[in-house]
């Protein structure tokens, strides 16, 4: 495995050297990408002398116009660690600032980044620092929090940086069990996601807040483990190019029922992520409905049902999760969901969670079973996604 390290001007630096030696143990090429501060705290000779590798700090190595690639390193490297991460550099990632080599390898980083925050008590608990890291978290970034070791979303610790034994343990547990692991192999899955528009006229529709997020991140997280992944889209901003993913593209909730009604017994599984419209107009004008009169009444007849209608088709041997955003007595409506519409487990929000629902990059969800409920902390969406797919993966 390719990690890159980076190193910052902390006190902390001097324990980048375990670092190196615990990746290194165990067969993993290291590249150091030093800040022009982290130097003074440790010099490249030491870090060269470990990595094997020479340290790269400055954009040009030499006076006669070579220089290093930080687009090379991104491509190159199936991790990115920064350990120790100060409070400037954690608020430069978080801002696109990028007046340094290191900076730059983020920005164009392809593989999951990981920090390791070192700083005093004070600038850890400063609403600006917790602002940033907050930032970096909806954006995948996986903050390694200080004195636990642990990924969390709270305030822990007192700032000191998490030891090197621990930082590699949980980097190199997180990529072996979340990154690599291809327990989908051979499995086909469809999944929905975004909204669904239902046309009023040619300009004009019923629709809803939902961005895809959730939904492409579930199908990406399910590529990443090997499999097949069938995904109809409603109209979203969202993109994909992992390999292993299908998408159809679809306008309307009967669009997506047609989809989604042949797709499905070819699969073992289905994720129904989507926000589909349970109403559509019952007539649709053909051309634009012009401002006349004091009102406008609109006839609205039931969509599809397609989580019940799936249900239905469902076989012993497939599996099939819906989701439930609520904004009253959620539990209830989630269980009740559960059972009529013959799902295997439903994951809930609600509305009445901040950083949850439609349009965030983070959500904080429920899994409901048939006998339990399995709450998670708020996470990016991308996290979610993990958790999600892992408990799928136990009950295929």
């Amino acid at each position: 495995m390719n990690i890159v390290l980076g190193i910052t001007g902390s006190i902390a630096a001097y324990k980048a050297c375990t670092l190196i030696r615990q990746f290194v143990k165990q067969g993993h090429e290291v590249q150091v990408v030093i800040t022009p501060a982290g130097k003074e705290f440790i010099t490249p000779i030491t870090l060269s002398a470990l990595t094997s590798k020479p340290v790269i700090s400055d954009f040009f190595s030499q006076r006669d116009g070579t220089w290093h690639s930080h687009v090379d390193l991104g491509l190159w490297a199936d991790a990115m660690v920064i350990a120790p991460a100060t409070a400037s550099t954690i608020g430069k990632m978080a801002h696109g600032i990028a007046d340094n080599m290191l900076i730059t390898t983020y920005l164009s980083m392809k593989a999951p980044v990981f920090i390791a925050p070192a700083m005093d008590l004070d600038m850890w608990a400063h609403p600006a620092t917790q602002e940033n890291l907050q930032l970096l978290r909806q954006r995948g970034v996986t903050v390694i929090e200080p004195a636990s070791g642990e990924l969390a979303s709270h305030l822990v610790g007192k700032g000191r940086m998490e030891e090197p034994e621990k930082i590699s343990e949980f980097v190199l547990g997180h990529l072996t069990s979340h990154e690599t692991s291809k327990a989908l192999s051979g499995r086909r899955i469809l999944i929905t996601a975004g909204p669904t528009y239902e046309r009023i006229d040619p300009v004009r529709f019923i629709g809803n807040y939902s961005s895809g997020k959730m939904g492409y991140a579930l199908a990406e997280e399910c590529a990443r483990r090997g499999a097949d992944v069938q995904l109809v889209s409603g109209p979203v901003q969202c993109t994909t190019s992992l390999p292993g993913i299908t998408v159809t593209h679809v306008e309307s909730a009967q669009e997506m029922w047609e989809a989604a009604s042949h797709l499905f017994p070819t699969t073992d599984a289905g994720i129904l992520c989507a926000a589909v419209a349970d109403f559509t107009p019952d007539q649709v004008n053909d051309t634009k409905i012009k401002r006349e009169g004091d009102g406008l009444v609109l006839r609205l007849k039931p969509t599809q049902d397609i989580a019940r209608g799936l249900g239905e088709m469902k076989r012993e041997d497939q599996r099939l999760v819906g989701f439930a955003l609520e904004t009253h007595d959620e539990l209830p409506h989630a269980q009740e969901k559960l059972r009529r519409k013959n799902l295997d487990f439903i994951v809930l929000n609600s509305l009445q969670d901040k950083g949850a629902g439609f349009q965030h990059d983070t959500n904080k969800v429920t899994i409901v079973t048939p006998t339990t409920q399995i709450p998670y902390p708020l996470k990016s969406k991308k996290e979610v996604a993990c958790d999600i797919i892992n408990h799928l993966v136990s009950i295929l």
